[in-house]
C-alpha cells in the first residue's frame, strides 16, 4: 500500500496521507451534499431523458451538489413513493409533487415553506417571479410551499384537415360549447362515422376536465381554504350535463369513458377531430401529427376557462440546513428563465415565468409555433386546480361521478350529489375546525 495512505497508531489519517487525499479528490467527492428527489411524468413520450439531462447538467456546473432523480410513475404514484420513503426513514430532501398535494403534505408535516429558507433579496425576488396563477396551488397562509415546474393548462388540440374535409373553416375552433357540438357533429357526419368529432378524457383525471366544464359555466367547484366543494351546484350538474350531450345526443363523441393515456395517440392517427389535453402534450403532438393541427383555449360557455394542472417542487422537512440550500440552489437553476424556456420547448408545458418568454429561445419559438403560446395566454382565465384536505377522497368522488354519468349508470345530477356526499363526509372535521 502507499505509504501516503498509510494509518497513525491512533488509526487517523496522517498529514501526508490527508494530501494525498485531497489530491486525488476522495474528499472531495465525500464533500458532496447528496440530495434525492422523486418526479413524476403524466404524458407520454421520453420526458425521463430531459430530466437526465439536465441534472447531468446542473451537476457539471455545480460538482458541490449530486441529484439522485428518480422517476416514480405518475402523480399519485410519486407521492405514494416519496411519502413510503419518508415513514421508512429515507425521506427525499426535494421532489416533485402535484400542486394540489399541498394540503395533504401539510397534514402529514412533511414539507418546509420557502420562505424560511430563502435568505437574500435575490432569493425573494425569484421565489416573487412567477405566474401568480401558476402560484394558486403552492401558497396558503401567506406561505410558499410549492414552486412551479411542470404546469399546465388544458387546451383544445383541432385536425385542420379533418375541420376541412368537413365543410368547416380549418383555422377557426370553436368559441364556445355550442359550435364545439355542431362542429364536432359535422366532422361525424362528414366522414361517414369514421372518426369522431371531439374526445375529452374521463380517465386518469377526469376532476380536472370536469373542473374546466364547471368553470367554464361560471362555477368554482371549491373554497381557497380546502375544506369545502360545491359539486352539486346547479351550474356544476349542467356542465357535466352538456359533457354526457356530447355523446348522446350530438353522437359526437364516443360513449362511457375515453382513456388518458391513448388519447394523444387517437388524435395522433385521425381517430379523434378534437381532443381537450395537457399542453404538456404539445411538443409530442407536434413531432408526431402528420397533419396540420392547431391549439386553442378552451371552448367558453358564459366564460373562458380551464384550472392550471401539473406539478410543483417541495422541499421536505427532514433535511439538514446544508441540503436544504443545496435543494434549493437546485430547484432556483431548474425554474431559470433559461431552463424553463428549454424546458417548455422540449415539452410543451408552460414556461413558469414571465421571464422564461422573454429569454430569445422561447421568444422565437413562440414566434415560429404560436401554439406555444396558448396555454400561457389561458392563465387569464384559469383558476386553481381543484385542491382540499383528503385530496385523493374528494377527487375519487368526483372522478366516480363523472365516469358514471358518462357511461350511463347515473345521471349528472345523481351522480354529483352522491359526490358532494361523499366528499362532505371526508371534510366535515375540517369545515367544523377552520
Amino acid at each position: 500500500m502507499n505509504a501516503r495512505f498509510a494509518l497513525t497508531k491512533s488509526g487517523r489519517l496522517s498529514a501526508t496521507a490527508l494530501v494525498g487525499l485531497l489530491a486525488s479528490g476522495s474528499l472531495t467527492a465525500q464533500a458532496q451534499t447528496e440530495l434525492t428527489m422523486y418526479y413524476p411524468i403524466a404524458v407520454g413520450g421520453a420526458l425521463t431523458d430531459v430530466i437526465d439531462g439536465l441534472v447531468a447538467e446542473f451537476e457539471n456546473e455545480h460538482p458541490d451538489i449530486s441529484v439522485n432523480a428518480i422517476y416514480a410513475g405518475n402523480y399519485d404514484d410519486t407521492r405514494v413513493r416519496a411519502m413510503s420513503a419518508i415513514e421508512a426513514g429515507n425521506a427525499p430532501q426535494l421532489s416533485v409533487l402535484f400542486s394540489i398535494d399541498l394540503f395533504d403534505l401539510l397534514e402529514q408535516d412533511a414539507i418546509i415553506a420557502f420562505d424560511e429558507v430563502i435568505e437574500t433579496d435575490e432569493e425573494r425576488e425569484w421565489l416573487d417571479g412567477f405566474y401568480p396563477g401558476l402560484m394558486e396551488n403552492g401558497q396558503i397562509d401567506g406561505q410558499t410551499y410549492g414552486i412551479p415546474f411542470q404546469r399546465s393548462t388544458i387546451v383544445l388540440y383541432w385536425n385542420k384537415d379533418a375541420f376541412e374535409a368537413a365543410g368547416l373553416d380549418p383555422e377557426t375552433p370553436p368559441e364556445n360549447w355550442e359550435e364545439m357540438a355542431e362542429m364536432a357533429a359535422a366532422v361525424r357526419e362528414a366522414s361517414g362515422g369514421e372518426q369522431w368529432g371531439v374526445m375529452v378524457p374521463s380517465t386518469g383525471y377526469p376532476y380536472w376536465m370536469f373542473q374546466a366544464f364547471a368553470f367554464q359555466n361560471g362555477h368554482r367547484l371549491m373554497n381557497e381554504e380546502g375544506t369545502e366543494v360545491y359539486f352539486d351546484d346547479p351550474a356544476a350538474i349542467e356542465a357535466l350535463e352538456y359533457w354526457v350531450s356530447l355523446a348522446r345526443d350530438h353522437q359526437a363523441m364516443p360513449d362511457g369513458t375515453i382513456e388518458w393515456g391513448t388519447l394523444r395517440q387517437n388524435f395522433i392517427e385521425g381517430a379523434t377531430a378534437m381532443m381537450w389535453h395537457t399542453t404538456g402534450n404539445l411538443t409530442a403532438v407536434r413531432n408526431e401529427a402528420d397533419f396540420d393541427f392547431g391549439v386553442a383555449m378552451l371552448p367558453m360557455s358564459t366564460q373562458r376557462g380551464s384550472p392550471t394542472g401539473g406539478g410543483n417542487f417541495y422541499l421536505f422537512k427532514d433535511s439538514s440546513e446544508e441540503e436544504q440550500r443545496a435543494a434549493m440552489t437546485f430547484i432556483r437553476w431548474m425554474t431559470d428563465p433559461e431552463r424553463a424556456a428549454a424546458w417548455s420547448i422540449e415539452t410543451g408545458y408552460m414556461g413558469v415565468s414571465p421571464a422564461s418568454y422573454e429569454t430569445e429561445a422561447l421568444r422565437n419559438y413562440v414566434e415560429e409555433f404560436p401554439p406555444a403560446a396558448v396555454a400561457r395566454d389561458q392563465l387569464e382565465h384559469a383558476t386553481a386546480e381543484l385542491a382540499t384536505y383528503q385530496g385523493g377522497r374528494v377527487r375519487r368522488a368526483l372522478d366516480n361521478a363523472v365516469q358514471a354519468a358518462l357511461t350511463g349508470q347515473m345521471s349528472p345530477e345523481e351522480a354529483l350529489k352522491q359526490a358532494q356526499a361523499e366528499a362532505d363526509a371526508a371534510l366535515r372535521r375540517y369545515a367544523r375546525s377552520r
